[in-house]
C-alpha cells in the first residue's frame, strides 16, 4: 500500500492528486505546520531526513521530492497512463517536470520569504531598513522573474493545450503547484487567460476534487 505523508498546504496535495487520477488505492498520514513558523513538524523526519514533504512510502521504499514521486508512480504503477509516448511530447513532459521546482517555484519562494520579512516584527528603527532592501529585491529580481516566466508559460500554453501536448499528463499535475502558488503569491492572473484557464480546468477535474477531499483544506495564501 502507498501511503502519502501528507502536510497541509503544501506540494504534497498534487500526489494525492496524481494517485486518483491513476485510480491507485492509498493511505494518508496527515502532518499539520507549526501555526508560528509554518515549518514542517519533527515527526516528518523519522520518514526522512530532511523532515519535509512530499514523501510517500510503499513496502520498503521510500520516495522524496515531487518530481521523483510523480515519476515513480507514473512509471511503476501507470501501465502506460498520463506519459507521452512522442518524442517530443515526451521532451516537454520531463522538461516541465524539472521546470516546476527547478525554475519557477525559486522566486516564488523568495517573494514569500521577502513577503514575511516585510510583515516581521522588528525594532522600528530597523523596521525602515528592512522594507526598503525587501522592496528593492522584490522589485528589482523577484517579481520581474516571476512575470517572465509567467509570460514563457502563457506562451506555452498558447502553442498546446497542455504542457506537454495534446493530452494530460503528469506533466501537468506537477505544474499546478507553481501556478496555484503564483496565482496566490505572485500577482494578478490578468493577461494570462491561457494560464488561467489551464488552473480553471484542472480545477474542475473530478480526480482533483477527490484529493481535495482526501487531503483537507488547501490554501497556498497561508
Amino acid at each position: 500500500m502507498i501511503t502519502v505523508h501528507h502536510l497541509n498546504n503544501s506540494r504534497s496535495q498534487r500526489v494525492l492528486w496524481l494517485l486518483e487520477e491513476l485510480g491507485l488505492p492509498y493511505e494518508v498520514k496527515r502532518y499539520e505546520r507549526d501555526a508560528k513558523t509554518s515549518l514542517a513538524p519533527p515527526e516528518l523526519r523519522a520518514v526522512h531526513p530532511l523532515g519535509k514533504s512530499p514523501v510517500i512510502t510503499e513496502g520498503p521504499l521510500t520516495v522524496a521530492e515531487s518530481g521523483a514521486i510523480l515519476e515513480y508512480l507514473v512509471d511503476r504503477h501507470g501501465g502506460g497512463r498520463l506519459k507521452p509516448t512522442a518524442e517530443q511530447d515526451l521532451l516537454h513532459y520531463r522538461y516541465f517536470l524539472h521546470f516546476a521546482e527547478g525554475s519557477a517555484m525559486p522566486p516564488l519562494v523568495m517573494k514569500l520569504v521577502f513577503n514575511k520579512i516585510k510583515r516581521s516584527p522588528m525594532p522600528f528603527f530597523v523596521k525602515p531598513i528592512a522594507k526598503g532592501i525587501a522592496d528593492k529585491v522584490l522589485g528589482g529580481f523577484v517579481q520581474p522573474n516571476i512575470d517572465n516566466q509567467l509570460k514563457f508559460l502563457e506562451a506555452e500554453l498558447a502553442a498546446r493545450p497542455w504542457f506537454a501536448g495534446a493530452e494530460f499528463s503528469a506533466a501537468d499535475v506537477q505544474m499546478s503547484f507553481p501556478l496555484e502558488a503564483a496565482a496566490a503569491r505572485g500577482g494578478s492572473l490578468e493577461g494570462f487567460p491561457k494560464i488561467r484557464a489551464f488552473l480553471d480546468r484542472i480545477h474542475a477535474r473530478p480526480a482533483y476534487q477527490r484529493a481535495l477531499q482526501r487531503g483537507g483544506p488547501y490554501d497556498l495564501m497561508s
